[in-house]
């Protein structure tokens, strides 16, 4: 590929980053009284449909949350709602949880008894899940997910205007068994996902996103190194550099951000190799901050919401951020693709014929197959530094959304052992996974005649599994990897705890499977020992 060309750089984005919104605080409480109650906006319980009507005397005015359990509108799976009738009128809200509710079902159920209090836009919440069994802590948690996710602001750019009433309070009660520092975690993390990817693409472009990441890795500990393009070329990643070479600035770069446990990484250079040492885990993210399709231009309603398309890329950092913050005892890389896909007098064609750093020549058949470009070089670079597993995220295809709407995302693995906690991790924390097939017969359809493989098909048919075969060309066959399609980044109306169109959906799991389903030890051989 002929060397990349100085270009003046593009405008500064218009708009600044606005601030990220702080998290209400979370407390722990005994048991609440009439009087306590009326401290609060809110008091949001959930129970078991089989619970006796006695677990509710634990809460403050008993007998109207038992008048209210016994409303003939207070079914398995149903929210009602009343007045405690106190100095505060605080509202009273009872979830009904089905005795067969899946872990998505009771953070879907939290959600709608979240919503049942916005009408007040409550600053002070009581959280409660009487029961007589050990389902409790699960349930209380669910609800405390709820909460802090609808009291996360989304970033706005309207005109100030008088300061409104938002969550800034919520208690617990009753919290013994709750993790409660994993869920803050896990709601920080989904908090910054969705932060980055609702920004708009003249807020956060690549050279805005470059400043955040520095920022921070700072904030966190984490070194931060930025592969810029000059660099990229000298490392020989022709694919990724076909994508960005159609942007108006040379802005574009792959950030490697990597926490180590006990210890302080600094920062380093574009000319450095980052922290010493294989890490555990490598988390890799596709980050294009808007995607026009490039030559073959998407139309107006695909192109509309494509600032969304570095969403991988934002699930991969607020993953390692969330590592950090609980101090896991794992040493994690993300890596991170970032530029955008323009149409330009310089943007890549189809029958153009690319090397990327692994050695592969790839014909492109379609430029708005642009993120399995990126990721191609990504992984391989990735992949230099010899993790135990890949892990990357991306928003990258249609089909999977076709194949499984917006309620779930696609899960692929070169480790067939480690399909079963793949599939357990998205159950059990709410952000439901399906596991496609990615044989290798499926290399037909990708046979090139001037290459050593195509882009993609000319058919869309099956472009997920297709997407998968591409950039397992990127990933040593020795080397355990997953890939996560995602189809349930964006879902119009929320989806499980999640009140806003854009989930951030992909924290949450990847957390799960890393830290309670422990996916590092079920790898194979000398993977899984290692340490």
């Amino acid at each position: 590929m002929p060397a990349v060309q100085p270009r003046p750089a593009s405008v500064m984005p218009t708009l600044p980053l606005p601030p990220l919104a702080p998290m209400p605080e979370v407390v722990r409480r005994g048991r609440l009284s009439e009087r306590a109650a009326a401290s609060f906006d809110a008091v949001v319980a959930i129970v078991p449909e089989q619970a006796s009507p006695t677990l509710l005397a634990q809460l403050a005015h008993g007998e109207r949350w038992r008048r209210l359990r016994a409303r003939p509108d207070a079914r398995a799976g149903a929210v009602v709602s009343t007045s405690l009738e106190n100095s505060r009128d605080t509202r009273a809200i009872l979830g009904i949880l089905d005795r067969k509710a899946t872990p998505f079902e009771t953070l879907s159920l939290a959600a709608r008894a979240l919503k049942e209090a916005a009408p007040r836009h409550p600053e002070r919440l009581a959280l409660a899940a009487p029961a007589a069994e050990g389902a409790a802590p699960a349930v209380l948690s669910a609800l405390i997910t709820a909460a802090l996710a609808n009291a996360f602001e989304m970033p706005t750019f309207r005109k100030p205007a008088a300061a409104k009433r938002r969550i800034r309070r919520i208690e617990a009660i009753d919290a013994a068994g709750v993790d409660q520092k994993y869920i803050e975690a896990c709601a920080e993390g989904n908090n910054l996902a969705r932060y980055l990817t609702a920004l708009p693409s003249n807020v956060l472009d690549a050279r805005a996103y470059r400043r955040f990441i520095v920022e921070l890795g700072r904030e966190h500990r984490l070194a931060v190194r930025w592969l810029d393009e000059r660099a990229l070329e000298r490392l020989g990643a022709g694919a990724f550099l076909a994508v960005s070479r159609g942007s108006a600035a040379r802005t574009a770069g792959v950030a490697q951000v990597s926490y180590r446990p006990g210890r302080r990484p600094r920062s380093v250079g574009r000319g450095s190799t980052g922290p010493r040492g294989a890490p555990d885990l490598a988390l890799v993210g596709k980050g294009i901050v808007f995607d026009t399709g490039g030559t073959n231009l998407k139309p107006h309603r695909a192109m509309l919401d494509m600032h969304i398309d570095m969403a991988g890329s934002a699930v991969a950092l607020a993953t390692l951020v969330a590592l950090s913050r609980l101090g896991a005892p794992i040493s994690a890389d993300a890596w991170l693709a970032v530029t955008d896909n323009a149409i330009g007098p310089s943007a890549y064609r189809p029958q153009d014929v690319v090397r990327a750093s692994n050695g592969t020549t790839i014909q492109v058949v379609h430029t708005d197959a642009e993120g399995r470009m990126v990721l191609a070089d990504t992984l391989a670079l990735a992949a230099r530094t010899e993790p135990r597993l890949v892990i990357d995220f991306a928003t990258l295809t249609g089909s999977c959304v076709a194949a499984l709407t917006e309620r779930m995302s696609g899960v692929f693995t070169n480790e067939p052992q480690l399909t079963e906690a793949l599939i357990a991790a998205g159950r059990s924390s709410g952000e439901r996974v399906w596991n496609f097939p990615c044989d290798a017969d499926y290399d037909t359809d990708l046979e090139s005649k001037v290459a050593d493989v195509l882009q993609c098909a000319v058919e869309g048919k099956g472009d997920h599994i297709l997407a998968t075969r591409f950039l397992s060309r990127f990933v040593p066959e020795r080397t355990p990897w997953v890939h996560v399609d995602l189809s349930a980044a964006l879902r119009p109306g929320g989806l499980g705890p999640i009140p806003t169109d854009v989930t951030g959906f992909g924290v949450r799991y990847a957390l799960e499977l890393i830290l309670k389903t422990r996916v590092l030890d079920q790898l194979p051989g000398e993977r899984a020992a290692r340490r």
